[in-house]
């Protein structure tokens, strides 16, 4: 209930910004985010699909970013990703492509098997997605490797 409660307050507050995105990517920016829906592509009893995420990330006006996340896995454990990688924007639209790579933290037990590479607990995970941004807000589907779609809604400041 309270999870509802922030990510409606989020959004009530990320649609009354003014300032466009190109005034922040001019000179870098901060972006935050979090996940809104989550679908599995072969459901179990044992998925979760309320990833309760929260990340952010500096985006360079390079187009590469940085950053870092925090999220429940498909097995309710509390984990994290720590990456880079960049955004692929696609002229004179508002849609771009997001390509990221790092590292997942919190994959353990019964579990530990469910991402390839996690052999010491930590794996490393490559996250396409695409968005689109309109002025400081944007709206981003991510495939989270053959298992699942993400839909993340942000605010870039």
């Amino acid at each position: 209930m309270a999870s509802s409660f922030y990510k409606i307050a989020l959004l009530s507050f990320l649609t009354t910004s003014q300032i466009t995105i190109a005034d922040t990517q001019e000179k870098g920016h901060w972006h935050i985010e979090t996940s809104v829906y989550t679908t599995h592509f072969h459901p179990k009893p044992e998925h979760n699909n309320h990833q309760d995420l929260i990340g952010i990330d500096y985006n360079f006006p390079s187009k590469w970013f940085i950053g870092g996340a925090t999220f429940r896995n498909s097995f309710r454990q509390r984990s994290f990703y720590v990456y880079a990688g960049k955004r692929y924007q696609l002229e004179n639209t508002p849609f771009y492509a997001r390509l990221s790579g790092g590292l997942i933290q919190g994959y353990h037990g019964k579990y530990r098997n469910k991402i390839p590479l996690n052999n010491l607990g930590i794996a490393p995970a490559i996250i396409p997605g695409v968005g689109i941004q309109i002025k400081r807000v944007n709206a981003e589907a991510f495939l989270l490797g053959f298992n699942a779609l993400m839909v993340n809604v942000g605010y870039s400041f």
